[in-house]
């Protein structure tokens, strides 16, 4: 495994909106194609040596063996340069318009070839997130109805889920076998649900079983009887299942772990949520997780508005660091934490559902390439503690 990673990110969504109309590409909104070499060393003043980064996938796949390569090549070049270890995220949220969306069967096949060619042109770079976020990404992709192929039911559900986790675990193996030392960071978000009233108990529940289908899938992990009732009623088959259970991932994996204010929610009997905010938190959450994939973890997404009085941000980073220490002293094995991302992003107060153009300041640098009081507080926090984990 790597040393501890202190590590932030470039925003780089691109699901499509307004039944395809619309593609919200956040590199594009928030200026990273202007100032890519900027927020690049920004990065390295921060003393940020690891950084999550992957150029939108419609931009870079033109179709099948066909591909576009030009600011790949110049970014991924400028980070080698710089000497800041890339984790390559290859699809975050979003395909390419030739592809369609998540419902698409041969998606996952065709992100394997993806993946391998991608893997041959950058054979220097080790560490990768195939898909980011796969169960956000199901979730608003084809159950809340929000980006992608906006659907809203059960079916599409569980098939989006299945396509993107088979195409996680398909596009690991096709990497390993070019690179057998890769590293898989799985940045995937930690969710929990609380029921407000006692009747709210049973569906509280089969949701925080349900909560951990995608990664069931990716590390081969059998399905509890709740999961496979759930999967089996949206059309999977028990072949399909089994293809998880016996491909489990090879090479190194580290259990990314994201968490926002927003991860946890209140079900009420009806089965309508509503946010819970930071309830148990990161720690209780976190641990559950490790508990159940016995792997190395690494909290790869945390930020937070600047808010009214400017310093919201650097409290919560404050409490995540002393969360990721506290679960250091525990005893789970943390391998790195993550303020994401390098510069503020735009919408996401409404999970980029519709064109408003809101900047969201949660970066550790502005719109304007000015470092914030967070990112001067994560750089003091990187000097202080690199090397000295543990101690």
């Amino acid at each position: 495994m790597p040393p501890f990673m202190f590590a932030s990110g470039i925003e780089s969504s691109s699901p499509t909106i307004a039944n395809g109309r619309i593609r919200r590409d956040q590199m594009e909104e928030c200026g990273h194609y202007r100032h890519w070499k900027t927020d690049l060393e920004l990065a390295g003043q921060l003393g940020i040596r690891t950084l999550r980064y992957g150029v939108p996938l419609y931009r870079s796949w033109l179709g099948p063996g066909r591909y576009d390569w030009e600011f790949a090549d110049q970014a991924f070049g400028e980070l080698q340069r710089l000497d800041i270890a890339p984790i390559a995220d290859l699809c975050h949220f979003g395909v390419p318009g030739w592809v369609g969306n998540f419902q698409n069967p041969d998606f996952p096949g065709l992100f394997q070839t993806y993946a391998r060619d991608f893997a041959a042109r950058y054979p220097w770079i080790r560490m990768y997130t195939p898909v980011n976020e796969m169960y956000v990404c199901a979730k608003f992709s084809a159950l809340f109805g929000w980006w992608n192929e906006q659907a809203r039911d059960h079916r599409s559900y569980v098939t989006a889920l299945k396509h993107l986790a088979k195409a996680n675990v398909l596009a690991m193996q096709a990497i390993v076998q070019l690179r057998p030392d890769a590293v898989f960071v799985q940045s995937e978000s930690s969710e929990y649900f609380h029921a407000s009233v006692p009747d709210a108990v049973a569906e509280a529940e089969r949701r925080n079983q349900l909560r951990f289908l995608s990664l069931d899938f990716n590390y081969g992990r059998p399905l509890d009887p709740v999961q496979r009732e759930f999967v089996l009623a949206g059309g999977m088959t028990p072949e399909e299942c089994r293809f998880f259970e016996e491909n489990a991932p090879c090479g190194n994996c580290i259990l990314g772990s994201d968490y926002y204010v927003t991860n946890e929610h209140e079900v009420k009997p009806d089965g309508t949520t509503s946010d819970a905010g930071e309830t148990l938190g990161y720690a209780m959450i976190a641990r559950e997780y490790a508990e159940r994939y016995r792997l190395p973890m690494m909290h790869t997404e945390t930020n937070r508005d600047q808010g009214p009085e400017g310093d919201e941000a650097r409290k919560w980073l404050r409490r995540q660091w002393a969360v990721v220490r506290s679960l250091m002293r525990s005893g789970v094995q943390v391998v790195g934490f993550t303020w994401y991302s390098v510069t503020d992003q735009v919408d996401w107060d409404i999970e980029l559902r519709h064109m408003r153009g809101v900047v969201n300041p949660r970066g550790l640098c502005d719109l304007q390439r000015q470092i914030r009081p967070v990112g001067k507080a994560y750089r003091d926090l990187i000097a202080a503690w690199q090397g000295r984990i543990g101690t």
